[in-house]
């Protein structure tokens, strides 16, 4: 193992530890989702009101979903036997994977879940614990248990439970491998009633893989599996009941031989354990799972480079047509759970695999490629399964799946208006965590050189290091390298990238050439060349220099010093965009709701109205470059009166951007609240914003923005991401003081998709 590769994975460890350690502890949390602030309401939650409830869920037992979170509510539950690829590590153990579980049901589907760690090995008593708890529960997953008792453990419960349950490592992997394999058979050629398939693995997942295969039309006798000692063959003795099942009556005993003339392999085993050889022994077009993770069983770039007519899917999300489970549990049991099934039969599994496949050959939103920074994304070899940042997921596969669990008769609850449904599946996922995701998954896809002033504070070295490590950026460290470097040691940050210092011996050319520009530049405006060459030794100027020559391709500054004075040095050297008269700033607020944006937050203190169009504009094209349809609201403190000078300044604004841009999106003057209320923009049937909330505020004057965003910040109700600067040609962008580690890695994403984004423009 290298140095580099040692010092990476002794980093991420312990970022691993310092992420699990961190305040409050534990991934999920339980909130009260009723109002609880006076003793009426205490009293109406617990006693005296509480046993009203009560007693109708004891006449009528099927009224415990009206009254209780019991629909909206799944437990994940294992016994530590088989977790991830660490084994038998105990109950215990487990939970950091169990929570982590629950915060996937959560943020993709809006599930709530209580992990559950039980410490029983023996699977009757395992299964009765189970059953004793869940009455608790809308639905169970099982998740880490190990074969042959997870079969067993699962069909009992399948059996003796009403309520939705699915061992995820069964049947994950199974739904999305299904719905990839029907999409690769399709790119192939092939019909799958003739392939002949390898399954190497026998395990639960294997065996629930070929057992769904088998259910698509897939013959048994075209069926080899093999597990660590070879062939399942009819030679083979002391197997287990599911292994019995996979006996192929042939003489081949090796996985090499197996993969001879073989139309599909599917990897669910251990990495590099397929030869070039083998991929090259199988028919024309082979499709190949290899699932294993971190290592496949053949590496993707090994396959493509033996076989250019090979269709693969691996588990890793940094090669095309990832086989993910996310793309399949939180949305099957949130169709489940929402018709109140019985369980989760075959029925509702097919039409998960179904819906799955037939998302990856519609046309991809422009949203969902700009999250994977790509060009494009079309059916085919490189894109047969859906991304998992695709939002459709939520309203495909969990519509299949409740209308597969009503048609079979599993549902008590009927859905009669799928659209309607549809929207309160997109309504209940309004709260908009993944776009941070979505926006670094870009960045990765293309990283760029970003510098970061203030190098020597920890918040800053901090968010370097994740830039570094999770490939966001390519950051490097404006700073007193010799005083840089005691910090990084002092905070046992150990990443190797360039520390910038202006006055340092290694920058004697750059402080020439930087010098000769900023005296070009201000020579008219006060500027002497002694003072340039002073001024090429501050950090304010020197990172502002590099970014206009090209040394860097984004800058991120201000983190100890107020905002106007760092922007300063920025707007005496960056130019701005051809049309600007003036840069403004714009914050992106993540609350519980889809993400809202208001501008101007940090520049234009007392803004004309031609400077609100201005600014209004610069929203829009930012808002649009984060793949979200800005619908912009022109605040005041009236709606559409104009009667005060600051609604007509507004009101002004408005009938500018009618005007001149009759297709934009926005109106005003408008109460915010008013703004963000479907039922209140009803009164104003006139409005260009009809009854959709905006989702973009212009604020009237830099107090009112700067103010409500820091009151939002303040109250940590909200991610706050910005400032954004808008209206420079360069990307740089100025932190708020004292910015927190998330706030600067989140803004230098932004510095990096915003020079992408210039880049492609080129």
């Amino acid at each position: 193992m290298s140095n580099k590769t040692h010092r990476d994975e002794k980093n991420f460890n312990q970022a691993a530890l310092d992420y699990h350690k961190a305040e409050p502890k534990g991934k999920i949390e339980v909130i009260p989702s009723k109002p609880h602030s006076s003793q009426r309401d205490l009293s109406l939650a617990y006693s005296p009101g509480v046993a009203v409830p009560c007693m109708e869920i004891h006449h009528h037992p099927e009224t415990v979903y009206d009254y209780t979170g019991k629909g909206n509510l799944v437990a994940v539950i294992s016994n530590g036997t088989a977790v991830l690829g660490l084994g038998d590590i105990g109950a215990e153990a487990s939970k950091p994977v169990m929570e982590g579980k629950g915060l996937l049901f959560k943020i993709f589907a809006d599930i709530n879940v209580f992990d559950i760690e039980i410490d029983e090995k023996d699977p009757d008593k395992f299964i009765q614990i189970v059953k004793g708890i869940a009455p608790t529960f809308g639905g169970i997953n099982l998740e880490d248990i190990k074969a042959p008792e997870a079969f067993y453990i699962e069909q009992r419960l399948k059996e003796e439970l009403d309520i939705p349950l699915m061992h995820d490592d069964q049947h994950g992997t199974a739904i999305i491998s299904a719905a990839a394999l029907i999409n690769a058979l399709q790119i192939a050629n092939k019909n799958i009633e003739e392939v002949k398939m390898v399954v190497n693995g026998a395990g639960a997942a294997a065996v629930a893989c070929a057992n769904l295969y088998i259910s698509l039309g897939l013959k048994r006798e075209n069926i080899l599996m093999c597990d660590s000692k070879g062939v399942i063959n009819h030679k083979r003795e002391n197997l287990t009941p599911e292994k019995i099942d996979f006996i192929a009556q042939t003489d081949i005993e090796t996985l090499e031989d197996a993969c001879k003339g073989s139309d599909v392999f599917i990897g669910l085993s251990k990495g590099n354990v397929m030869t070039p050889e083998m991929l090259s022994s199988m028919s024309e077009n082979p499709i190949v799972f290899a699932l294993s993770n971190p290592d496949p069983e053949i590496a993707y770039d090994l396959a493509l480079s033996t076989r250019k007519d090979v269709i693969m899917a691996t588990g890793r999300s940094d090669y095309p047509n990832q086989v993910n489970n996310v793309l399949g549990f939180p949305y099957i049991f949130r169709g489940a759970l929402d018709v109140q099934a019985k369980g989760i039969n075959e029925e509702m599994k097919l039409a998960a695999v179904h819906a799955i496949a037939n998302l990856a050959k519609e046309p991809v939103p422009e949203a969902v490629i700009l999250a994977y920074n790509v060009q494009n994304l079309q059916f085919g070899r490189e894109y047969f399964i859906p991304k998992p940042f695709d939002n459709r997921l939520i309203t495909k596969v969990s519509s299949a799946v409740a209308k597969a669990a009503i048609d079979s008769g599993i549902a008590r609850k009927t859905i009669t208006d799928f659209d309607e449904y549809e929207t309160q599946l997109l309504d209940r996922m309004g709260r908009d965590e993944k776009l941070v995701r979505m926006m670094q998954n870009r960045a990765k896809a293309n990283p760029k050189r970003i510098t970061l002033g203030n190098a020597e504070e920890y918040n800053v070295l901090k968010a370097a290091q994740i830039l570094y490590e999770e490939g966001i950026a390519y950051p490097s460290l404006l700073g007193d390298k010799k005083y840089v470097k005691e910090q990084m040691e002092r905070f046992g940050i150990n990443i190797d990238v360039p520390i910038i210092d202006p006055s340092d011996d290694d920058q004697k050319e750059n402080r020439k050439k930087y010098r000769e520009t900023l005296w070009k530049l201000r020579q008219r405006k006060g500027m002497n060349e002694y003072k340039a060459k002073r001024y090429v030794r501050q950090r304010d100027y020197f990172g502002p220099l590099m970014l206009k020559h090209g040394d860097t391709d984004g800058l991120i500054v201000g983190f100890s010093k107020n905002y106007v004075s760092t922007l300063r040095p920025v707007l005496e050297v960056i130019e701005k965009e051809k049309g600007v008269e003036k840069v403004a700033a714009m914050m992106m607020i993540l609350s519980e709701k889809k993400p809202i944006f208001f501008a101007d937050t940090s520049i234009n203190q007392n803004p004309s109205a031609e400077d609100l169009v201005n600014i209004a504009k610069m929203a829009e094209h930012t808002v649009k470059s984060f793949a979200i349809e800005p619908r912009i609201a022109m605040l005041g403190f009236e709606n559409f009166a104009a009667i005060s000078d600051t609604s007509k300044k507004v009101a002004k604004a408005v009938s500018i951007l009618h005007e001149k841009f009759p297709k934009m999106i926005v109106d005003g003057e408008i109460q915010p609240d008013f703004a963000m209320n479907a039922d209140h923009l009803s009164d104003y049937p006139f409005s260009k914003l009809g009854t959709t909330p905006a989702n973009t505020f212009i604020f009237p004057n830099l107090e009112s923005a700067n103010l409500s965003y820091k009151i939002i910040r303040g109250m940590k109700v909200a991610q706050v991401i910005g400032p954004i600067l808008m209206g420079l040609k360069q990307p740089v962008h100025v932190l708020q003081m004292r910015s927190s580690v998330d706030e600067i890695v989140n803004l230098a994403t932004v510095a990096v998709l915003d020079a992408q984004r210039r880049e492609a423009k080129k």
